[in-house]
C-alpha cells in the first residue's frame, strides 16, 4: 500500500514525519484554486481538498492524501497572496483581529474518499510598520494562505490560538492519522 502525498508543501511532509510517516510519492495536483462566486471558506477548503485527491493518478491499492488550508476573515477567503502588496493587505486586515484557519484533508483509497476539516481560531497582534515591513521583506508570506505561516517568523505575531497548531501549519496530524487509519493505512505500525 503506497502513500501518495498530493502536496508540494515541505511543511506537510514534515508534519507527516512527526507521526512516523514518509510518503512513497509526492505528486502535487494541478487544479483551479479560485473560489466560486459566493463560496464560503469551509466548503471551499473541503472542495479543494477533495478535488486535489481526485486529480492525483493512483492505483487501486494506493492511498492519496491531499489538504487545503484556507484563512477566513468572516466570510472572506484569504488565499495565497499574488505579491507583496496583496500580502500587506491581508496582514493589515488580519492585524489586531481574530480569524479562522481551516485545513481540510481528503484521503482517497480506491473509490473511497474521506474528508475532514480542522477549524482553528487565530488572533494576530496589531502590527507596527516595522513588524509588517520586516515580515514582508523576509518573503515568508509567499505561498501561504492569508500571507503568513505560524511556524516561521509570523509566530511572533500570533499571541493566541484556539484549535490545532498543526492544522494552522497546514496538516492537522490527529485528523490525518484518523482518516489514514480509517482507510486501512498502517499509521500505528511497529517497526
Amino acid at each position: 500500500m503506497r502513500l501518495i502525498l498530493g502536496s508540494a508543501s515541505p511543511r506537510r511532509k514534515e508534519l507527516l514525519a512527526q507521526i512516523g510517516i514518509t510518503p512513497d510519492l509526492i505528486l502535487p495536483p494541478d487544479i483551479d484554486e479560485d473560489p466560486r462566486k459566493g463560496e464560503l471558506p469551509r466548503p471551499y477548503a473541503l472542495r479543494l481538498a477533495e478535488e486535489k485527491a481526485r486529480a492525483i493518478p493512483a492505483g487501486p491499492d494506493d492511498v492519496v492524501l491531499c489538504a487545503d488550508t484556507t484563512v477566513a476573515l468572516g466570510r472572506r477567503i484569504l488565499g495565497k497572496p499574488r505579491d507583496a502588496g496583496e500580502a500587506a493587505a491581508f496582514l493589515t486586515a488580519l492585524a489586531g483581529r481574530r480569524h479562522q484557519v481551516i485545513t481540510a484533508i481528503a484521503v482517497r483509497h480506491g473509490d473511497r474518499l474521506l474528508t475532514r476539516a480542522s477549524e482553528s481560531v487565530v488572533k494576530m497582534k496589531r502590527l507596527s510598520d516595522a513588524e509588517l515591513n520586516t515580515y514582508l521583506a523576509s518573503g515568508d508570506w509567499q505561498g501561504k494562505a492569508g500571507g503568513y505561516g505560524i511556524q516561521g517568523l509570523a509566530g511572533a505575531l500570533i499571541p493566541w490560538i484556539s484549535g490545532s497548531f498543526t492544522g494552522i501549519m497546514g496538516l492537522p496530524v490527529a485528523e490525518t492519522a484518523a482518516l489514514l487509519t480509517a482507510v486501512g493505512y498502517p499509521v500505528w505500525r511497529q517497526e
